[in-house]
């Protein structure tokens, strides 16, 4: 009687007992996105991500979903998600709309600024059900970020001349993610107030800004470079000593291995204010 009656105990358990969770499914529409999940140790729930996914290594090797600005809704479909994460300023209204359309269930991460990180990192910790991790990664950043603005924070100002490309050569306003980083490492961008984001300048503009330095990406055509600034022979960026080579993705991603970036470009432009002739 005893074991009958301890035996209907553990079904009546079992039956009480809340139900297992689902395990997410998440696809990300952005690199950075795909980088914040892995932050909150959620990586091992990623099915897709978007094309320019290359960190960590884990979400780097998974299906692509399309572009951050177009996205194969078929492909998406097909991982059967739980969870779509897409790009607040970045994913276009129509593709949010057209995946909730589809009956997905698609969340906004808006990132202002720098600080703004952190915030994203605890709650897509806590909504993910890694608040722990969350916060971990959120005060992690914190902190690394607080001691990079102490450590340039009395530095010399340069005014820099950030480079995209060189037949023609394009730049960056204030509003450009760079413009912060440049001005965390105690630089000024002498095209901060062009209208446009991005925009093509001429060499004649170039000579005229007259920048202490020029700063571009690794991935950039050297010889192309090299070629626009043996044109500008007169102008002290065309000193090699002056020119500084940066990890272009680190640099702009909205996660933590922005300060990844950051770091490399303060150190690159310590190298020109120690160097340059």
């Amino acid at each position: 009687m005893r074991v009958a009656l301890s035996a209907l105990l553990l079904l009546l358990g079992g039956a009480l007992a809340p139900p297992a969770l689902a395990a997410e499914r998440i696809v990300t529409l952005a690199p950075h996105l795909a980088e914040l999940v892995c932050a909150v140790q959620a990586c091992g729930e990623l099915v897709g991500v978007s094309a320019y996914t290359d960190a960590p290594p884990r979400a780097a090797a998974l299906p692509q979903v399309g572009s951050a600005f177009s996205v194969n809704y078929e492909a998406v479909l097909a991982l059967q998600p739980t969870r779509v994460l897409a790009w607040g300023g970045g994913t276009p209204p129509a593709t949010i709309q057209r995946l909730r359309d589809l009956g997905l269930n698609v969340e906004v991460v808006s990132i202002d600024d720098l600080d703004g990180i952190a915030g994203a990192l605890e709650s897509l910790g806590a909504d993910l059900g890694h608040a722990e991790a969350g916060e971990a990664a959120a005060d992690a950043y914190r902190d690394r970020l607080q001691a990079l603005r102490a450590r340039y924070a009395d530095r010399p100002r340069l005014r820099v001349f950030y480079q995209i490309e060189s037949a023609p050569a394009y730049t960056v306003n204030g509003e450009s993610p760079i413009s912060t980083a440049l001005d965390l490492c105690g630089a000024d961008n002498v095209f901060s107030s062009l209208p446009a984001l991005s925009s093509v300048v001429s060499p004649e503009a170039v000579l005229a800004a007259d920048p202490d330095a020029v700063v571009y990406a690794a991935d950039e055509d050297r010889r192309g470079i090299a070629a626009f600034w043996a044109k500008l022979d007169g102008a002290r960026a065309a000193d090699p000593s002056r020119q500084v080579v940066v990890d272009a993705n680190a640099l702009t991603r909205q996660s933590p291995r922005v300060l990844d970036g950051i770091e490399q470009l303060c150190e690159g432009l310590d190298r020109v204010r120690r160097d340059a002739r």
